[in-house]
């Protein structure tokens, strides 16, 4: 198994990053052909998520909707304040998986990897971990 670390900064307190050419370049580095590999953020107020990658649009839609649903004040009970943060982690989830064939990323055509920050900006970080099939 080859496991590598991303390092992420994101500039905003919502904001969906598109990291496959960096997933793409790590597939690359760990030298799988065959297998899946796994891309996890450990993060509590971030998460990790599949869309279209073609129309920028569609992660600004995905942003602006979700803040809509889970707004920042909401009368949470977390002393944190952060609490939108983390429902909006646990909606979106921490992990995907992607088959890899012949040394590339089995996405569909118009299917990109994205970061999800909830509560930035900050410094972040995702773990790509590829497993030989």
């Amino acid at each position: 198994m080859f496991s590598t670390k991303l390092s992420i900064r994101t500039g905003r307190r919502t904001e969906i990053i598109d990291i496959t050419r960096d997933v793409s370049e790590a597939v690359h580095s760990g030298g799988l052909e065959d297998g899946i590999c796994v891309v996890y953020v450990p993060h509590t107020t971030a998460g990790i998520t599949i869309n279209e990658g073609a129309d920028p649009a569609v992660a600004h839609d995905i942003a602006n909707r979700l803040d809509s649903l889970v707004p920042w004040k909401g009368g949470y009970t977390h002393l944190e304040g952060n609490a939108a943060a983390h429902i909006k982690s646990s909606i979106i989830g921490s992990s995907v998986t992607v088959p890899v064939r012949r040394g590339r990323l089995s996405l569909g055509t118009w299917q990109s990897i994205f970061f999800c920050e909830f509560d930035g900006p900050r410094s972040r970080r995702a773990e790509v971990s590829l497993i030989k099939g």
